[in-house]
Formats: structure tokens, C-alpha cells, sequence
């Protein structure tokens, strides 16, 4: 079975942000809240230093460990596609999920209910099914593909 991921080609990336902002926009998401960011990831001791890039938002792990942790049972792996989804209104905002993301992509805005990344899942802005940020992204660094189940597993493991 396979299942939607994101791939990031970080040397397509120019670090403009237009992936970040436009997620943030077209979901008119509250200060403070970011589903996707770019970070700049430095390596090296100085002088020797050297640096990385990457856009980063919710993984849609293939065993998603934000599931487990939710004691509401509110987040939950869609089978078709493999997207990860909150009800937020089954979410009693413990921040578990959080927690237990290795990534740490729940956010938590003034509402108190975990909310991320939903692959536009029923977002009239990202046509024909492909994300907001992956629409926006003017050097293809960002693409969202089909990917077996151990594909994933393989990429959110190293």
C-alpha cells in the first residue's frame, strides 16, 4: 500500500519561505502557530562550520507516534493516503502528541486543541490535491509523492 509523504530537496532550496508563509496564510493560522517551517541547521565547530536547510512540518509518520500518545483519541492515520489527523474537537490539549513527536509538529494555538499539517486535506486552495506549500515552492524543493509504508519508515528513521 502506499501512502503520501513529503520529499525535501534541500539543494533546490533558496530559503525564501514562501512554503512557510504560504501555509500560514491560506490557513490564516494564529500568530505564534507554524504546520510548516524552514530552519537553517548548522553543523561543525567553528571555524569548520557549514550549514543546512530543511522545511519541515508534520511527517505523516508511518507509525506515528502522536497516535499513540493521544489519550483522547483524537488523532488518527488515514488508511487511503496514510495523512495523520486531529479532530480537534476531541482534543483535550494535553500535549502528548506533541511530546512524543519526534519532530514536534503539533502545535497548540489560543484554542488549546492540537492542530498541524493535514496534507490541504480539505483546502480549496490546494488544487488538484497537492499542498499549499508544495504548489508555492518556486524551486521544486518541496513535493509531496507516493511512497510504500517501509519507504516512509525508512525515511523518518534517518
Amino acid at each position: 500500500m502506499s501512502e503520501l509523504g513529503f520529499v525535501f530537496h534541500s539543494e533546490n532550496c533558496i530559503q525564501c519561505h514562501a512554503c512557510e508563509l504560504a501555509c500560514k496564510s491560506w490557513r490564516q493560522l494564529e500568530r505564534g502557530v507554524k504546520w510548516r517551517h524552514v530552519k537553517n541547521i548548522w553543523h561543525g565547530t567553528y571555524p569548520g562550520t557549514s550549514i543546512s536547510t530543511a522545511s519541515v512540518s508534520c511527517m505523516h509518520c508511518a507509525e506515528p507516534a502522536c497516535v499513540e500518545a493521544c489519550q483522547a483519541g483524537a488523532i488518527s492515520k488515514r488508511a487511503r493516503d496514510g495523512a495523520v489527523l486531529v479532530d480537534k474537537a476531541l482534543c483535550i490539549g494535553c500535549q502528548d502528541c506533541r511530546d512524543a513527536c519526534p519532530i514536534s509538529a503539533p502545535q497548540f494555538g489560543a484554542d488549546g486543541a492540537m492542530q498541524k499539517c493535514d496534507l490541504c486535506t480539505n483546502s480549496p486552495q490546494a488544487e488538484g490535491g497537492t499542498p499549499i506549500c508544495v504548489l508555492t515552492c518556486p524551486t521544486g524543493a518541496l513535493e509531496l509523492v507516493q511512497m510504500s509504508h517501509s519507504e516512509k519508515a525508512a525515511m523518518a528513521s534517518g
